[in-house]
């Protein structure tokens, strides 16, 4: 690929997904939230919901790699990327429109809801591995992958910030859309799902892939063929274990608790979470911008130490001031400051992650002779939403096992009664802070327990493993591209 188009692509391709990122925040990290401040659950709907998302996700391992099977297999004068970046795009975002704005309460809302997301599952994967599974026909060279995964990750981490900023700030507290969180979810909700898909056409009419693909044989839709190219492929189970450890750790504060231990120490404030969420990413950043610098003279094993012994001096210090300091201003900075410094460490490994899987594309095709890019590609994906599920599992045991819900219930009606002009915004808020104010240390200090002990030991296992079963490192890569290339001029002399 020429420079021109290179540089077009650079900027093209990574603003694609602002807005699907933005309406991956509001689903996945907002979802339980708006669930718990909006309705009234018993104990066993909301284990219903939890299994539901734990089960949807499991359904992604088959949705996932099948997918990917058939973008594979797809041959369109547009390729075989971007006609599913359109479908999945508009169908997603219908999808998510209707989670946030359909009204039904009890057992009804969780057979909606479990409808609704499963139909999320399967739309959402059409983008997703078409986006992604683009990067390796944008380029072949290490540093060039580099520029595009740190770059993509970078406009995703725009799209995600933005949304975590925005989202707590106009949906719970004084400055709530509507004076209510049912009203203001569903107007956030509209924003977004018209955004996702204007920006995701920069990508499709602005990116140009290598579609020598097109020339391939069309391979066949074969359940065989997925478990296949999987399972003989030894560095992509190895990374797929790695990544999903690295992912529960990393997603448990964002996920759920992060909002939920905000409002209980520090009071019932969208602005509160949004500084904790943003200043808490703000770190990565410079990750965003530098990785592909920092990787060229630091290689990803001795890199991930760094991050690790980093991450750790601040969930170590979060714990401890979780624990030991009164629920003030001065704790809320102690928590926020110590989440930005694990943050780095854990979007650094995030980064390393992605290249990881993205680069047992050429191991694939040095050891069978096919590269299955799509198919390869969608585990990541895959692993990320089964992540999320895995997160929402402990999450809600965390609730139940410190008495959360019952406070979230009693919010949940103050906002229904609010919705429906019972009160006013200053009486719900008056009352929704009497409701916290009897919330003792057991469910604040359990939850920052949670979010720091569990996602450490995640950390630790991720990096133990990667270090000892991840082969595919710097020079291996090079050598085995070496050899690839050497094989092709061979063929075409």
């Amino acid at each position: 690929m020429d420079d021109k188009n290179k540089k077009k692509n650079l900027w093209m391709f990574p603003l694609g997904t602002v807005g699907r990122d933005m309406m991956y925040q509001l689903f996945t990290n907002f979802i339980l939230t708006y669930i718990l401040f909006t309705r009234q659950l018993t104990p066993a709907q909301l284990m219903t919901i939890t299994i539901i998302m734990v089960a949807a996700r499991v359904f992604d391992a088959l949705n996932d790699p099948i997918m990917g099977n058939i973008i594979e297999r797809t041959r369109t004068r547009w390729g075989k990327y971007k006609p599913w970046l359109l479908i999945g795009i508009l169908a997603t975002s219908v999808v998510v429109y209707l989670a946030f704005n359909v009204r039904l309460q009890g057992w009804g809302f969780v057979v909606f809801f479990g409808v609704i997301y499963f139909a999320y599952s399967i739309t959402y994967t059409m983008h997703d591995i078409s986006y992604w599974g683009m990067i390796p026909s944008l380029g072949q060279e290490t540093h060039t992958r580099d520029q595009f995964t740190s770059r993509a990750t970078f406009f995703a981490g725009v799209g995600g910030t933005l949304a975590g900023f925005l989202i707590p700030m106009l949906t719970t507290g004084g400055m709530a859309i509507g004076g209510n969180a049912q009203t203001a979810f569903g107007r956030v909700a509209l924003i977004v799902c018209i955004l996702a898909p204007a920006f995701l056409c920069f990508t499709i009419f602005g990116a140009k892939e290598n579609r020598d693909y097109m020339t391939e044989k069309v391979p066949p839709v074969s359940f065989k063929k997925i478990i296949s190219t999987i399972k003989n492929n030894d560095q992509l189970v190895w990374i797929a274990v790695i990544f999903l450890i690295q992912q529960i750790g990393n997603g448990l504060t964002l996920g759920g608790i992060g909002s939920t231990y905000v409002y209980f120490a520090f009071g019932y404030a969208g602005g509160l979470y949004s500084l904790f969420s943003t200043i808490g990413v703000a770190a990565t950043a410079l990750l965003m911008i530098f990785y592909p610098m920092i990787a060229r003279h630091i290689n990803r094993k001795p890199l991930m130490k760094i991050m690790l012994i980093i991450a750790l001096i601040g969930y170590a210090l979060m714990l401890l001031g979780g624990i030991l300091l009164p629920n003030n201003m001065m704790k809320f900075w102690v928590i926020t400051i110590t989440y930005m410094i694990t943050n780095f460490g854990q979007y650094c490994f995030y980064l390393i992650m992605m290249i990881s899987v993205i680069n047992t594309v050429e191991y694939n095709e040095y050891k069978t002779g096919n590269r299955d890019e799509a198919i390869i590609t969608s585990l990541r994906p895959f692993i990320t939403k089964l992540a999320s599920a895995l997160i929402i599992l402990v999450t809600t045991l965390t609730y139940l096992a410190f008495g959360v819900t019952g406070f979230t219930n009693q919010i949940s009606d103050l906002e229904q009664q609010a919705s429906l002009g019972l009160l006013t915004e200053s009486q719900k808020l008056a009352q929704i802070n009497d409701v916290l104010s009897n919330t003792t240390s057991l469910q604040t200090i359990g939850m920052v327990v949670v979010m720091s002990v569990i996602p450490c030991i995640m950390m630790i296992l991720s990096y133990v493993l990667y270090k000892k079963k991840y082969i595919l490192d710097e020079d291996k890569y090079t050598q085995i591209v070496a050899e690839l290339n050497a094989k092709k001029e061979a063929k075409e002399a």
